[in-house]
């Protein structure tokens, strides 16, 4: 399908000079989610993921249940890979700044490398050879997808040809997106990213300078209508087929801040599945217009505010890490420098499909495992009765596997849950500096660190020295080593046990102090 449409921005788009008219919902959005009544001689499936209690059909479940950014169990178990094949942009966000040669800046829109179609497809197969949990591609840039439709479907179809075990995705700003669901369907690619920032062009004039469409480039709020114009038709398009999409916000203070309700509430409207909020990166060191004159990026608890803000919407995603454009493996360990392009023309192909279908069972099968052991920690009855509506934050060392087993000096981020007799809910992740340096503590880190997970009562890690943990200790925050390899929500249910018969038994309930907390830098 090709759109032909004036570049005049529609009368309908604004209502009293201001405000954005939502277009209609479709037809199929709560069927898309997975909620509603299913039709005749369908069935719906709970997700059997803790923490992913969700409604959702059969094969909505077996799209994600193995796509590490649809589902938050599936993302400590396997891997993605984003290939660069797609160095053009249609717009200009304030938050963005391109880079093709890239490499010591961990942000989207940055490459260390262009790629062509067979270059990346050659890079696809080395890498699935070497990391048999690959089980999607996507295209994320390092401009937009469609605005390299060319390079990006050519590689979509290499891929389908070549490796049709693995999952296809593409992220987009959503201008070009109606003219090419056509092509999305045709190849298979069943996950889409929309990064929708606004549905108020008053909003989206101050986050986009320009858009280039049609041949022309338009400015201010005629641009910003326009495309939200065309995201909520591409969204609306992709429902229809039966494509889900992820849909990703920036938080940007004082610009969306409070306005990202009403964007979520509008993508789940028409269908999204996934909603994906997560904060400005504003860095001068980048170089992008926000990073030299401001907005600062959000502080975790502004972040975690607008979040919650939304959680009666659209489900939200939380453990995003903001990829490179040529990210590679699970979503907390970026293997990308071992597989660059010189690298890999020394390497032999050895994809196999058995193998790499092997390894994925074994992993599934472990994945059952820790399902069965959340399920059988016992119900806190007691514990409920005893402490009332008692919640706790708390930091966990992880390295993966969703098991506690990172020591405490050398993890670069913390994953946060929140804990209270009703269960384990993941809040989002933390980045922090490493602690060990040349085989020392370095105590202004330890600081930080301290400062960054402030509203925390304890931290799980594997291994963890005297010196942090009597620090940690003075600051209010009680360090926990005995669940060292255990599943964390099983060890998190079983602490909270625990801490929780000490404050019924009188002891003290720890307070934060917000002013730190506020300081503390979320990601």
């Amino acid at each position: 399908m090709r759109d032909s449409a004036s570049t005049r921005p529609s009368a309908a788009c604004f209502e009293g000079g201001e405000k954005v008219v939502p277009l209609m919902p479709t037809s199929r959005t709560s069927a898309l989610r997975g909620e509603g009544t299913p039709s005749v001689g369908a069935s719906v499936l709970k997700c059997e993921s803790p923490g992913e209690a969700e409604w959702m059909r059969p094969g909505v479940w077996d799209k994600i249940k193995d796509h590490p950014c649809y589902s938050e169990e599936a993302h400590h178990h396997y891997a993605r890979m984003h290939v660069a094949v797609a160095p053009a942009c249609n717009i200009q966000c304030n938050y963005c700044n391109r880079k093709y040669d890239c490499s010591n800046e961990s942000r989207p829109g940055v490459t260390s490398r262009k790629l062509t179609p067979e270059q990346a497809v050659k890079k696809v197969m080395v890498v699935a050879s070497r990391i048999p949990q690959l089980t999607v591609v996507g295209i994320a840039g390092p401009g937009d997808s469609l605005a390299s439709p060319g390079t990006t479907f050519e590689t979509f179809r290499l891929l389908k040809e070549r490796a049709p075990d693995i999952k296809l995705c593409l992220s987009t700003n959503g201008l070009a997106l109606p003219d090419f669901v056509d092509d999305i369907c045709r190849y298979n690619i069943d996950h889409v990213t929309i990064t929708i920032n606004m549905i108020d062009p008053i909003v989206g004039a101050r986050i986009y300078p320009w858009i280039f469409w049609n041949r022309r480039r338009l400015t201010g709020t005629d641009a910003a209508c326009v495309l939200h114009e065309r995201q909520m038709r591409g969204l609306e398009m992709l429902t229809e087929r039966g494509v889900l999409t992820k849909i990703n916000s920036v938080l940007i203070p004082g610009i969306n801040d409070k306005h990202l309700i009403e964007v979520n509430r509008a993508v789940k409207q028409r269908g999204a599945f996934l909603h994906n909020i997560m904060p400005l990166i504003s860095d001068p060191s980048h170089g992008t217009y926000f990073g030299l004159h401001g907005p600062r990026g959000p502080t975790s608890r502004e972040l975690r505010t607008v979040q919650e803000a939304c959680s009666g919407g659209l489900k939200l995603m939380r453990h995003c890490r903001q990829c490179r454009a040529d990210a590679v493996g699970l979503l907390d360990e970026d293997r990308g420098a071992e597989f660059s392009l010189e690298s890999i023309e020394q390497m032999d192909i050895g994809y196999d499909r058995n193998i790499r279908q092997e390894y994925q069972v074994r992993m599934e099968t472990e994945l059952m495992a820790q399902r069965e052991a959340k399920r059988e920690v016992p119900a806190l009855t007691q514990v409920r009765k005893a402490t009332g509506a008692l919640k706790v934050n708390i930091a966990v060392a992880t390295k993966g596997r969703g098991r506690v087993n990172g020591h405490f000096g050398n993890i670069s981020e913390l994953k946060i849950f929140e804990v209270s007799a009703s269960g384990v809910h993941f809040v989002g992740y933390r980045r922090v500096e490493l602690y060990c340096q040349g085989g020392y503590g370095d105590d202004e880190r330890l600081v930080r660190i301290i400062r960054a997970i402030n509203d925390c009562h304890a931290i799980f890690v594997a291994k963890i020295g005297i010196c942090p943990r009597k620090e940690l200790a003075d600051a209010g925050i009680e360090s926990v080593e005995q669940y060292a390899g255990e599943i964390v929500e099983v060890a998190a249910r079983s602490w909270f046990n625990d801490y929780s018969s000490r404050v019924a038994g009188g002891g003290s309930l720890r307070k934060h102090c917000d002013e730190t907390h506020d300081q503390a830098k979320g990601v």
